[in-house]
């Protein structure tokens, strides 16, 4: 997986010159933390190694930049409310990870624009990514130990917690919630329910 796009050194070099220090220590932690739950759920372990590694590439772009990548590759980006940082560097971050890195596995691409927001019929692969980011060993606050448990338990639980917490934390400081969250949630607790 990695020989078709750039061995994983070089990745990491050219990540730390694109990110500062405490992301670049997260998105070693997201990588470790996906392979696990790749292992655990008998996803392709190298594409969440890959992904996982790559998830915040575009983090550390100016604003305009992340719109004019994501704008680049068509992505929609909806109303101007959802055109911050926070939920711009995923979709920039599939652009960069294919311009910058050569990824050009669809899988990988899609994992890295949902991580923030989720969105609906998340493939496993997504689902993996959203998680590693929200649970990766630096990741600290009230509750993380808990969507720990559950994503060894149950990954779709563990999406709908941590779904969950987001759009809480979302209402309760008065921010926008974005569609794609919506979408989400309303998703997996359709598929959450159904299977139980």
């Amino acid at each position: 997986m990695m020989g078709a796009t750039m061995q994983e050194t070089e990745i990491c070099e050219k990540l730390k010159d694109m990110m500062d220090e405490e992301r670049y220590v997260h998105s070693l932690g997201v990588r470790d933390c996906a392979v696990m739950l790749a292992e655990r759920y008998g996803a392709d372990v190298d594409k969440a190694r890959l992904a996982g590694l790559l998830h915040d590439c575009a983090k550390g772009l100016p604003r305009q930049e992340m719109i004019s990548k994501a704008l680049e590759a068509e992505i929609e980006l909806g109303a101007e409310e959802f055109q911050n940082e926070a939920l711009l560097h995923g979709p920039a971050g599939a652009v960069i990870a294919r311009q910058v890195f050569g990824v050009e596995d669809p899988e990988i691409l899609s994992s890295i624009e949902c991580h923030t927001t989720g969105k609906r019929d998340m493939a496993l692969l997504d689902k993996i990514i959203y998680l590693a980011d929200y649970i990766e060993p630096n990741r600290d606050f009230p509750g993380v130990e808990d969507l720990r448990q559950a994503a060894m338990d149950d990954l779709d639980k563990a999406v709908l917690m941590a779904l969950r917490r987001t759009i809480k934390y979302v209402l309760d400081t008065d921010r926008f919630l974005h569609p794609r969250t919506v979408e989400a949630w309303n998703d997996m607790l359709k598929r959450y329910k159904g299977k139980n």
